[in-house]
């Protein structure tokens, strides 16, 4: 009976029993007991400063980042209430202006206002002696009222650079999402593969002209053929309008139109590579300012000299030839390129968002 119960105290099931009720721990008595390395556990220590430190200095900078977007926020909100507050304000001021200056507007129909008397009669009875121009609605507009007319020009101008802020795509930045870089993704592994090939420069070539042609559907050669021949057509009736724009009904405006039209149509038919080595953002620049430039120099000096009433030295010609009417044909040269570089800068930006 011992012999069975001394059997059973040494049995595996009983050690088993007992180290699974806790009650013994049958690696205890064979595990070496180790103490652990002063200097490692300095390291430790340290790192474990290290990591607290940097979690400490995050959470400090987190909470300064939260701080600062709270006040962002709540300036944002102050200058949208005071936005709102004085765009009301200057509306109705403007409005209160406007309304008082018609107060004292002639009233419609009396027989002493300007337009029933000396002023369109003056335009219709000396026109033609004062501005050589044959047609009477040119010298009206670029001599009589040449500052009118240099502010609509000024206003094409800063419509087409407000359009050119808003809309021009910085060819230099990554911006994620845009139609550039979607375009761009297509191709540059292929621009890669190009440029590490020491023979392949024509290959580069025409992925760049693959890329233009990203924002042209595809090559229409019908279209290319019909612009070769319409595209002259159109410059020189173009060039003709504005050219006789005091000899004829046209000028600046109309003839700018024209030109405009043609270089759009260029632009569709052989893309933006292509048209950029005729006309480009620089060009544009150049001849915009220098169309303005000359236009308001020249106003000035005419308007100065009559207003002191000293000879200007312009010669007015002879009335009906093309080099007559003073300076309403180069005035009318600068509205003319004025409004074709406009035209075509609204048609380039919103297409490309950029020239």
């Amino acid at each position: 009976m011992s012999r069975t119960k001394d059997n059973y105290n040494r049995s595996r099931w009983l050690k088993f029993k007992r180290w699974v009720g806790g009650e013994i721990d049958p690696l205890a008595h064979g595990m070496e007991t180790v103490k652990p390395d002063p200097v490692f556990l300095e390291k430790e220590a340290k790192k474990e400063a290290v990591r607290q430190e940097q979690e400490a200095k995050a959470a400090k900078e987190q909470k300064i980042q939260d701080l600062r977007l709270v006040l962002e926020k709540q300036e944002l909100s102050q200058y949208q209430k005071f936005y709102r507050i004085l765009s009301i304000i200057l509306c109705l001021s403007i409005s209160l202006v406007l309304l008082w200056t018609i107060t004292y507007l002639p009233e419609i129909g009396d027989a002493g206002n300007p337009d029933n008397n000396e002023v369109s009669a003056r335009y219709i009875e000396q026109g033609l002696k004062e501005t050589g121009a044959v047609n009477i609605v040119t010298g009206m507009i670029l001599d009589y009222r040449a500052f009118d007319t240099f502010g609509e020009s000024c206003v094409l101008f800063i419509a087409s650079c407000c359009v050119l802020v808003l809309l021009r795509i910085d060819q230099g930045r990554d911006v994620a999402g845009t139609v550039q870089d979607r375009n761009n993704a297509k191709t540059d592994k292929h621009r890669d593969i190009a440029v590490k090939d020491p023979h392949s420069l024509e290959n580069l070539k025409r992925l760049e002209a693959a890329n233009d042609r990203l924002y042209e559907p595809k090559n229409d050669v019908i279209l290319q053929k019909c612009s070769c021949v319409l595209v002259p057509l159109i410059f020189v009736f173009g060039v003709y309008i504005v050219l006789n724009g005091h000899l004829s009904p046209g000028g600046g405006f109309s003839g700018g139109a024209v030109l405009g039209s043609g270089l759009i149509l260029y632009l569709n038919a052989f893309g933006f590579q292509k048209m950029e080595k005729i006309f480009n953002e620089k060009i544009y620049r150049r001849v915009t300012l220098s169309a303005l430039t000359f236009y308001c120099l020249a106003k000035s000096y005419s308007f100065f000299t009559g207003a002191n009433h000293l000879e200007s030295g312009i010669p007015l010609g002879t009335p009906g030839a093309i080099l007559s009417s003073g300076l309403i044909l180069p005035l009318n040269i600068c509205v003319g390129l004025v409004v074709a570089c406009t035209m075509y800068a609204f048609y380039a930006l919103f297409r490309k968002g950029g020239m």
